[in-house]
């Protein structure tokens, strides 16, 4: 019974995989060439003791399932298998915890692969990540960052409580409306590697996703610089300052220096991050448990330092001379002089300000002698009432000394050389430079959907664990900014790098116990985002190249066996070393948040435009979304961007256009059913329906063209130089209609139309003609001509003149019906009112690649039609083939008629159509013109009474004025 039951194990599988060989996310693992047990018939078929076989119960404990790890092991406490998701056992908890990773989908299956053991032994398990161990941790390491730590305390004491919620503000609910369009989107199918990419591109179009999909990438790549920036900054600052290379000989020359140290040691540590990517992903998997922690332990630290200094706040106290602050770390008493066994003698701080061993003040700094020194302590407390000073904003500019307001001063200036004993600004600070640099710590929101393959419950888990993790940061940024204002002094606050507090990180003199925890934990934290940067970038790129829509990226989809991308990793690791090359974290953090806003404003697009549409498949799970607030989360992206650096905001915005015209250029053949797609439906109907609205003015009018095309037996095009002609006379612009009729019965010849309707379609590529084609099927060539001329076009978009070719040899040629078909196509034209165009020996037309440096253009105007002959040399003159030649119009005149005069009047009506073009008379006598027809006769009559009119109109304006 067994046996059967794998047997028929086997076929269901085999006509599985023959069915659903399309379908992703389907493993099968076969054991017949392994030479191991049936591990899924093992642990679930029992007998019964009849010959029966049964499944074991997963609610009954068994010693034979235990010992066997079945699927049901360890829940067979719980009467409702629900109850395990809501009330997990503390053992289950501990062990996800230890095994938590937040590396992107697919990251595992690469690293199995490495191991071919490793792949045998696994048996294949259905996706089992929950919304804490899935999306909320991870989109928590990955948003909270090295700004939190370096620069925060810096932005409140620069802009200010209230300026500094106002900056959180803005970029936590940009980051929340773009989680809840993403949220939408992620719920709305499977979102596999790749991510935000993936999102816009199946929901954008190939242009729009390969754009927004490299700026990306960059912004990624850009972000692990940046976090490499910031973890040489703790290292070189706050760790180990002895290892710095290069040294200032004087105070103007140290931050050359420190940009050097950061370029020598940023190279490095991106090359050692490089390698343990390339080694295997499974490292950093190893170590993102103690990554978390970090951040976590930190953050908690802050908290706790912040509570301990209602009663007990921490010595950290600051020198200040005047309203000055001074660097600590210069001197070591905060007093001008002290007393040494009953002496009074000078300080160093004596020292630094006048000669030294001297206690005159003549020979002392002019600020030093007037002002007093004075020590007040760094971080007064929460209760201490310091958020009153410290709620409005300070912006310095470059080399500006910190000063503190309440504090008495004697303004005098001090010399030049003692510049360097006071804290200063290093940069000029402003609004928009400090939400530049504040975005990137609201970033990270990607993490979830990125990961949505290994979700046991996608549909859920990303929207509540994204949201949730924003809503988390969120409250924590908006937490520290208002702590940071109560807690800690102004001066201390502003100084970036912690000068006045002896080189202490200033976020860590608030932290508990010991401003160690927060200096190692913000390194540790800061190098693991860097290596989820550094992981998760070339992966981005692989998928991208692996989607062929841009050709020279195809290299980046390769890479080693096990799939993970080699030169990806090469070219980002190249990208990070340009922004590692920059050496500011000031610097590199807007750049990178241009990316991302770009990213997420696209984001928002994407949600907007499908949720307008109401295209069939946008049914998302996530329902709380609308597209007023994907457009209100776009534009605050697009705000953003402008606000941070408006520079920096069009390069980026010129980079994403640029790669969307060389998508389109090379022509992307990927059909996604993207939402560009349905909008340019939505968009055509709507033109089409206000073109019903009435017919078009003159003014509007232009040649709209259904060009009638004969093929051969073969079914090549016999005239291709006629689609010439007609991409000359539209360069691209208006309607164009390409039309051919198949001999036979539809049922019969349908295949035959379809590859005439291909032929002609390559044709038209070969010549550059942007238009459509139909080709159909009637049993005479004339019905189908006229079946053409009635029913080509659309709505208003409808053809309003006729091309067709001369029909050579119709005198010679035995079929009669050939010269009946040319008459009949006239006669359906004029009857259908459509003007006709015969291009007579075609064949010698120039094609699209000559050039024409002199020629004319002639046009004999014999009859008056309205214009069209003077329009269509204009039009020809706009392509490159004509561009050169010169129009001459040709009239013909009676013996009686005044020549000189109806000269005067074309090239008067030639200067009101605004068309250059010399003008020639041409006189016949009475009896040649009599070989034309009566009608021609009348309708050149009709011509000179038009003339006669426009003069005669022209003369009354003249007595009007």
């Amino acid at each position: 019974m067994k046996t059967c039951l794998i047997s028929q194990w086997y076929q269901v599988k085999d006509q599985a995989e023959a069915s659903y060989d399309s379908l992703e996310g389907i493993n099968w693992v076969d054991y017949r060439d392994t030479g191991q047990d049936y591990p899924d018939h093992q642990d679930t078929v029992s007998s019964d003791g009849h010959g029966n076989h049964k499944e074991d119960s997963p609610f009954l404990s068994s010693a034979d399932a235990a010992s066997k790890k079945n699927d049901f092991y360890d829940r067979n406490l719980a009467l409702f298998e629900e109850e395990l998701d809501i009330r997990p056992k503390v053992s289950s908890l501990l062990s996800r915890l230890v095994s938590y990773t937040n590396i992107t989908q697919g990251a595992k299956e690469h690293e199995e692969e490495e191991s071919a053991l490793a792949s045998r032994r696994k048996t294949p398990k259905s996706p089992n990540m929950g919304t804490l161990m899935g999306v909320y941790l991870p989109c928590l390491q990955n948003i909270f960052g090295v700004i939190l730590f370096l620069r925060l305390t810096w932005i409140v004491g620069t802009a200010g409580v209230m300026q500094s919620l106002l900056i959180v503000l803005m970029c936590c609910s940009c980051t929340m409306l773009t989680a809840i369009s993403m949220s939408a989107i992620a719920t709305n199918g499977v979102v596999p590697a790749g991510g935000a990419y993936f999102m816009i591109s199946r929901s954008l179009g190939p242009e729009f996703g390969g754009a927004v999909g490299l700026c990306f990438y960059l912004g990624t790549t850009f972000a692990s610089a940046m976090y490499i920036l910031g973890a040489i900054e703790i290292f070189l600052k706050y760790l180990i300052p002895q290892a710095a290379i290069f040294h200032a000989t004087d105070p103007p020359g140290s931050d050359s220096a420190m940009l050097n140290n950061m370029r020598v040691y940023g190279s490095i540590c991106l090359s050692l991050m490089a390698v343990v990517v390339f080694v295997g992903v499974k490292y950093v998997n190893k170590l993102a448990s103690l990554f978390l922690a970090c951040v976590i332990i930190s953050i908690v630290s802050i908290y706790a330092g912040a509570i301990k200094s209602m009663t007990h706040p921490p010595e950290f106290p600051i020198c200040m001379l005047g309203n000055r602050t001074l660097v600590r770390d210069r001197f070591d008493v905060c007093a001008k002089t002290v007393i040494k066994g009953n002496i009074t003698v000078p300080s160093q701080l004596w020292d630094r300000f006048c000669l030294p061993g001297n206690l005159s003040s003549t020979q002392c700094d002019d600020y030093f002698v007037q002002n007093n020194v004075t020590e007040i302590q760094g971080i007064p407390g929460l209760g201490s009432g310091i958020i009153r000073e410290n709620m409005w904003g300070d912006y310095l500019q470059k080399g500006e000394i910190l000063e503190k307001p309440g504090l008495q001063s004697v303004d005098v200036h001090g010399a030049l050389e003692n510049f360097g004993m006071y804290v200063s600004a290093d940069i000029a600070t402003s609004f928009t430079l400090l939400v530049g640099i504040f975005f990137p710590s609201a970033t990270g929101i990607m993490a979830g959907s990125n990961r949505s393959g290994d979700l046991r419950d996608a549909q859920k888990s990303i929207p509540v664990g994204t949201i949730l993790a924003i809503t988390t940061t969120s409250l924590v940024y908006f937490t520290s900014v208002v702590l940071f204002g109560a807690c800690i002094e102004g001066v201390v606050l502003r100084d970036k790098f912690g000068d006045a507090v002896r080189k202490n990180l200033v976020v860590g003199t608030l932290s508990w116990p010991s401003p160690w925890v927060i200096v190692i934990g913000s390194f540790f934290s800061t190098i693991g985002a860097g290596l989820q940067s550094l992981t998760g970038a070339p992966r981005l790129l692989q998928a991208i190249a692996k989607d062929n829509i841009i050709p020279f990226l195809r290299v980046f989809g390769h890479g080693k066996t096990n799939g993970e991308p080699t030169w990806a990793l090469l070219l980002t690791g190249l990208i990070a070393e340009l922004g590692i090359l920059i050496a500011s974290l000031d610097m590199v953090a807007p750049i990178l948040s241009m990316f991302f806003l770009m990213c997420y404003l696209f984001v928002n697009l994407a949600c907007a435009v499908q949720t307008l549409l109401r295209t069939p498949n946008w049914r998302p799970r996530f329902k709380y979304y609308h597209w007023a607030l994907s457009f209100l989360g776009m534009s605050m992206c697009l705000a953003l961007m402008f606000i941070s650096s408006w520079y920096y905001a069009i390069v980026a915005m010129g980079i994403a256009g640029m790669i969307y015209k060389y998508i389109e250029y090379q022509g992307a053949e990927k059909e996604w059913g993207d939402g560009i797609r349905g909008l340019s439906l939505s968009a055509a109907r709507y033109a089409l329906l206000r073109l019903e609205v009435g017919p078009p003015h003159t003014k509007n009018w232009r040649p709209q063209l259904l060009v009638l095309l004969k093929l051969d037996e073969d079914l090549h095009v016999k005239y291709p130089r006629l689609l010439t002609f007609a991409s000359q006379l539209k360069a691209g612009k208006g309607l164009t209609i390409v039309g051919s009729v198949v001999q036979g019965n539809f049922l019969d010849s349908y295949g035959e139309m379809q590859a005439a309707e291909q032929a002609i379609k390559n044709m038209m590529e070969i010549e550059r003609v942007k238009g459509f084609c139909q080709v159909v099927v009637a049993s005479k060539v004339r019905e189908g001509v006229v079946h053409l001329i009635q029913s080509c076009g659309l709505g208003g978009m409808k053809h309003n003149t006729v091309v067709m070719g001369w029909p050579y040899g119709w005198r010679q040629s035995e079929d009669p019906r050939a010269w009946k078909t040319f008459i009949n196509t006239v006669r359906c034209t004029t009857a259908a009112h459509l003007a006709l165009m015969v291009p007579k020996n075609v064949s010698f037309y120039p094609s699209n690649h000559e050039r024409f440096t002199d020629g004319n253009i002639d046009v004999w105007w014999i009859v008056h039609d309205g214009g069209m002959l003077m329009l269509l040399p204009f039009l020809l003159k706009q392509h490159k083939v004509w561009k050169k030649c010169k129009m001459r119009i040709f009239t013909v005149a009676q013996m009686d008629d005044n020549s000189i005069q109806m000269k005067k009047d074309l090239a008067t009506f030639l200067y009101q159509l605004r068309i250059e073009a010399e003008v020639e008379v041409v006189e016949m006598h009475d009896s040649d013109i009599s070989a034309y027809t009566y009608e021609r006769t009348l309708m050149m009559e009709q011509r000179s009474q038009m003339l006669r009119q426009m003069r005669l109109s022209s003369a009354e304006r003249q007595r009007e004025v």
